[in-house]
């Protein structure tokens, strides 16, 4: 499964083509806010002209889509399970992104064996020329599996917020990774009640990565809580959602 990710990168990184950076977002809890950071992060980037795609690798219990508001035809499962290719299930997304979905609500559990992620890295590298940015949108903690995608990307992001729960889990995110690779570490602090939490929380997660692990971390930034975007999400996430939402996914 290695080799698979060090192909995949190396594809990535042609030099007969714009290099597509590819993102893994992780963080050690869920409930911190990734995927918000991930899409926001996207969306950002697309409304700069660049081709950016979300892949949603939290199968079966996805939410990138969610937070769009959006119920797209296809998701991974039928990539991984099914005769599906990946270019139908890429969509549409705000500010012209494209995502793919990880699925919510199934009724089986997805087990990302070797065979399915040589299938996925197979397909991923059918599409690596036509975006500038890929996302791997991850689930929260860590697995052998999830280890496999996170050393394929460019860089990674952990996204974490002050609780201390959530620091711990990032923090054993990020020993996991650097035990695997040396790799390019990115932090943000999500949901800062204020400038100085923030960057108390990231002054104490540096010094102990330091300290304990002797490895850099770079500071990203933080975000400052804002209650609008949970109301926001609350407002979107009505009975319509549901009733739009495919019948064979909520039986």
């Amino acid at each position: 499964m290695h080799d698979q990710a060090e192909n995949l990168r190396r594809l990535l990184q042609q030099k007969d083509r714009p290099e597509a950076k590819v993102i893994a977002v992780v963080s050690g809890k869920g409930g911190v806010g990734k995927s918000n950071v991930c899409l926001n992060f996207a969306i950002g980037l697309a409304e700069m002209g660049k081709k950016v795609l979300i892949i949603d690798l939290d199968i079966g219990m996805a939410n990138v889509n969610i937070l769009m508001g959006l119920n797209p035809t296809y998701h991974l499962i039928d990539l991984l399970e099914n005769e599906r290719n990946i270019w139908e299930l890429i969509e549409k997304g705000p500010a012209g992104i494209s995502y793919i979905s990880g699925g919510t609500a199934f009724d089986t559990f997805v087990e990302m064996n070797e065979m399915r992620l040589h299938k996925f890295f197979s397909q991923l590298e059918l599409i690596g020329r036509e975006f500038d940015y890929v996302f791997l949108d991850m689930g929260a903690g860590v697995t052998k599996e999830s280890l496999e995608f996170i050393m394929a990307a460019n860089e990674v992001f952990v996204v974490t917020t002050p609780e201390p729960t959530a620091m711990t889990d990032a923090y054993s995110m990020i020993k996991y990774i650097f035990l695997k690779e040396d790799k390019l570490i990115y932090l943000i602090v999500n949901r800062a009640d204020s400038e100085q939490e923030a960057k108390r929380t990231i002054k104490s997660f540096k010094q102990v990565t330091l300290s304990f692990l002797s490895k850099e971390l770079v500071e990203l930034g933080f975000i400052p809580n804002d209650p609008v975007v949970s109301r926001g999400l609350k407002h979107k996430f009505h009975l319509s959602y549901w009733i739009n939402m495919p019948k064979q996914v909520l039986l």
